[in-house]
C-alpha cells in the first residue's frame, strides 16, 4: 500500500471519491515530485478532499490548483490550495488558466468526463504542461457510456481520439506511400507534430491515460558487437 492509498483509506479530511486502482497509477508516475516545488492542477474539485490529499502527498512546497464550474467550490481554498472557477469546455477560460498558472507540472482531468470536455481540455492545456510533466485523464470508461457521449468505437470519444496519439508518438517512423493517389483516393500521410516532438510515452490503464512529456529528437538506430 502506498502513501496515497493509505491516506485515502484513513482519510482525515474532506470527501474523496476515487477508484481503488488509481492510487498505484498516481504513485507510479508522480512520486518523483514529492517534496519538490510542483504545480499540480486537478480539474473537478467535488468536495475538495483530493486537493487535500495532493497537498499532503506532495508536501509543503507544492502548489495545488483546483478547477471547477461550481462557485461553491471556492470555499475549499486553503494554504497551498487555490480554486479557479470556470467551465473546462470553455476554451477561453482554459486559456486564462494558462495565463494564471506559469507552468503545470501535473495536470489531472477528473472533471465532467464528457467527450467534448476531455478533448478540449487536452487540446488547450497539454501544450502548457511542463516539458518533463504529466497529463493524466481519468474515468475514461465514460467513452463507452451513452449518457456522456460515448459508445464502443464511436467516433469522437476520448478513447478513439487518444488512439490517434499512438500514431503521433510513432510519427518519426512514418514513410510516405510509395504511390501517390489523386484525391480523394490518396492515402493519408502521417507527419511529425508538436506532440511527436514533446511526448515520451503514453500509458493506458483501466479508465486512465497518462501521458509523459519529454523533448524528443529523431530516434537513432545503431549496431554493436560482432556478427561472427
Amino acid at each position: 500500500m502506498n502513501d496515497l492509498e493509505h491516506y485515502f483509506l484513513n482519510n482525515p479530511g474532506r470527501l474523496i471519491d476515487k477508484w481503488q486502482h488509481y492510487f498505484e497509477i498516481y504513485d507510479r508516475h508522480f512520486s518523483r515530485y514529492r517534496g519538490q516545488p510542483v504545480n499540480v492542477v486537478e480539474i473537478g474539485v467535488y468536495k475538495g478532499g483530493s486537493l487535500q490529499m495532493w497537498k499532503h502527498y506532495f508536501g509543503p512546497k507544492a502548489h495545488i490548483y483546483g478547477i471547477d464550474i461550481d462557485p461553491k467550490c471556492q470555499t475549499f481554498a486553503e494554504p497551498q490550495i487555490e480554486i479557479l472557477i470556470g467551465n473546462q469546455e470553455d476554451r477561453q477560460f482554459l486559456r486564462s488558466v494558462k495565463q494564471r498558472i506559469p507552468t503545470i507540472d501535473i495536470l489531472i482531468d477528473d472533471g465532467g468526463h464528457t467527450m467534448q470536455q476531455q478533448i478540449v481540455t487536452f487540446e488547450e492545456l497539454f501544450p502548457h504542461v511542463a516539458p518533463d510533466g504529466f497529463f493524466l485523464c481519468e474515468d475514461l470508461h465514460t467513452s463507452y457510456w451513452k449518457e456522456y457521449g460515448g459508445g464502443y468505437r464511436k467516433p469522437g470519444t476520448f478513447i478513439e481520439y487518444s488512439k490517434n496519439l499512438i500514431d503521433q508518438l510513432n510519427a518519426w517512423h512514418a514513410r510516405k506511400p510509395a504511390r501517390q493517389w489523386r484525391p480523394p483516393f490518396r492515402e493519408p500521410e502521417l507527419s511529425l507534430s508538436d506532440f511527436s516532438r514533446s511526448t515520451h510515452s503514453l500509458h493506458f490503464y483501466d479508465s486512465v491515460l497518462v501521458i509523459e512529456k519529454q523533448p524528443r529528437e529523431r530516434p537513432t538506430h545503431s549496431k554493436t558487437g560482432r556478427e561472427d
